[in-house]
């Protein structure tokens, strides 16, 4: 079993309140949480309205799959235009790293 971890840093557009940055940030998380074997969760800069970061988590069965699914959320986020990517950090763990 592998599992991998995307961290996305954004600052976002024209955005003026947590309100408006809601608007645009739930969208992209629904869409990756509907991903198979994905979860994606605001995960800091959350009391900030031009700023968010997202996590995204996936399980599965081949290191190969992880990258694939990494690389396809990593995508869509970044794809984005309303958002400007300020980092994107990875980590891979296989099920063996703790023996």
């Amino acid at each position: 079993m592998f599992t991998g971890t995307l961290t996305i840093d954004l600052l976002l557009g024209d955005v003026r309140s947590l309100k408006e940055k809601r608007g645009l940030v739930k969208p992209v998380l629904a869409e990756l949480n509907r991903r198979a074997a994905v979860a994606a969760a605001e995960v800091g800069a959350q009391g900030l309205h031009r700023r968010t970061v997202l996590g995204v988590a996936v399980v599965a069965g081949s290191h190969r799959r992880v990258v694939e699914l990494l690389d396809d959320c990593e995508g869509a986020v970044t794809r984005r235009p309303e958002f400007e990517v300020l980092s994107v950090r990875r980590r891979i763990h296989s099920d063996e790293d703790d023996d």
